[in-house]
């Protein structure tokens, strides 16, 4: 029985891809007797790194691979990943060799002492990364503890541990474009921390642009809290308040000194601007929760496999109990 399954997204890695796998299976060394497997996602990476995932299984009996058909991003691939997962403790890794892998068995030892969760804990003044990414996880932690209740405390991260029945729980959700930061806040709060620090990164740079920041941090928040929508109606009010405020300001200026304020469309159109502006925003988050109802109403995939390779009877009868 497999005990413990490590579940590596891989995108434009063919350079670090091996590292890590080799990384893993030296450390499984110091356990002889765990049974594990590593269960790789390639989310359509334009490189190589399918053909070296493939040739490396050959010769790799823990190893499976499961090949996307396009680009669903990183956490769509953890969830296919987790999908065929059968062991009893799950480990999500990054591809680029940054996870502190000789911190694993720290990492674990929270999952047999009553948590449901386990976090390396790094800091962001110790990140390895841009100023961009430290600049966007900054963020994307602050949004969560307003829109999610995160604990202020708390820092998600990619090298985590979960128990199995927690994975279960991630899998239940069946929509497009899923959040898997939002789905463990959803599905619990027993999560420990484990301080650790990252490594450099071995070659390139991180994938997540702008563009994929924003678009993970706007599908993540319209799927998991309706505060937007909250916070447009209590604008929407503080806007309608400001603009009578002002308008009873000029009338009684205007009275009181009416040779003070001469005619002009100035001040009307700040408020005609103001106002205007206050609406698009209101329309443009309105709009998002919209076309994720839209799209979820069309039965968009969560992903499309189009090939595994060294799956078990295990995994399949995994992967068909969760979809």
């Amino acid at each position: 029985m497999v005990q413990l399954s490590f579940v590596i997204p891989c995108y434009r890695s063919e350079h670090t891809i091996l590292q890590v796998l080799n990384e893993i299976e030296q450390k499984m060394t110091e356990r002889p007797e765990m049974e594990y497997e590593v269960i790789t996602v390639n989310d359509n990476s334009p490189d190589q790194v399918l053909q070296v995932l493939t040739d490396y299984a050959e010769t790799h009996s823990w190893l499976r691979v499961v090949d996307f058909t396009k680009n669903f991003g990183q956490h769509a691939a953890m969830m296919a990943g987790l999908s065929y997962a059968a062991g009893e403790h799950i480990v999500f890794l990054d591809d680029d060799f940054q996870c502190p892998m000789d911190k694993l068995w720290e990492l674990l030892e929270p999952l047999n002492h009553g948590y449901d969760v386990s976090l390396a804990q790094y800091k962001f003044e110790d990140r390895k990364e841009s100023f961009f990414r430290v600049a966007g996880s900054r963020f994307n932690d602050f949004m969560m503890c307003v829109l999610l209740d995160k604990p202020k405390h708390l820092r998600l991260t990619n090298f985590m541990a979960m128990q199995s029945f927690i994975a279960a729980e991630l899998l239940q959700y069946k929509n497009p474009y899923p959040y898997i930061d939002g789905l463990l806040l959803r599905a619990t709060r027993k999560i420990a921390e484990v301080p650790m620090q990252d490594r450099e990164r071995l070659s390139g740079t991180s994938t997540y642009n702008l563009k994929k920041l924003i678009s993970l941090f706007s599908n993540g928040f319209t799927a998991f809290s309706i505060i937007p929508l909250r916070l447009s109606t209590f604008v929407g009010v503080g806007s309608s308040i400001l603009g009578f405020c002002w308008g009873l300001y000029l009338v009684i200026h205007k009275l009181m000194y009416p040779k003070l304020i001469d005619a002009g469309y100035s001040s009307l159109m700040a408020v005609m601007l103001f106002v205007g502006g206050m609406i698009m925003i209101m329309l443009g988050i309105c709009g998002e929760y919209i076309g994720r109802i839209y799209i979820c109403l069309n039965n968009s995939p969560q992903f499309v496999i189009r090939d595994t390779t060294h799956m078990t009877p295990e995994n399949d009868a995994r992967h068909r109990e969760t979809r």
